[in-house]
This record gives C-alpha cells, structure tokens and sequence, in this order.
C-alpha cells in the first residue's frame, strides 16, 4: 500500500465518522418510520401520505440550500429515503389488516 498524506488519512478518517454517524441516524428515522406505520395500519391510514411529502422535500431543498448543499441530490436522496419507507408501511400494513 502506498503512503498516504497525513492530510489525506485525517479526511478520509473523517469521511469515515460521518458515514457511521448517517447510517446510525438512518436507523433512528427508520425506528420512527416503522412506528408511524404501524400507527397508519392500525386506523387504515394509506402509507403514503404525498402532502407530507412535498412539504418535506420543499424544507429539506431549503435546509440543503442553506447547507451548500444541492437541493436537487437532497430531493432525490429524500425520494429514495422515502420509497423505502413507504414499502416498509405497506409491508406493515399487509402484516396488520386481517
């Protein structure tokens, strides 16, 4: 293995931190997720819900926007985050409805 620059090691130790800490808060939002799930299947809510969803992506591309970070990369990233939990609802409801 070649030797890497301190300054390189030290970014990419960092890169290294922030990953952990998104997937660690990726699992907390979908602890929350399921749990709204399951309280949408109990009183036969829809899982998805698209009026919460635009007012999530209009303030999410505003947070990214203040960020510096491309709007459009946090609306697709937030697309996909939501794809996934609204199959992770109908999963539950499936499992919920008699």
């Amino acid at each position: 293995m070649s030797d890497v620059p301190p300054e390189l090691a030290r970014l990419r130790s960092s890169i290294d931190n922030i990953d952990a800490a998104l997937i660690h808060l990726l699992a907390e939002r979908f602890k929350a997720t399921q749990q709204v799930g399951v309280l949408k299947a109990e009183r036969s809510m829809p899982p998805a819900d698209p009026g919460r969803e635009e007012q999530q992506i209009a303030r999410l591309r505003q947070l990214a926007q203040e960020a510096g970070l491309d709007p459009i990369f946090a609306e697709k990233f937030l697309g996909f985050v939501v794809a996934e939990v609204i199959r992770h609802h109908e999963d539950i409801a499936d499992r919920v409805r008699p």
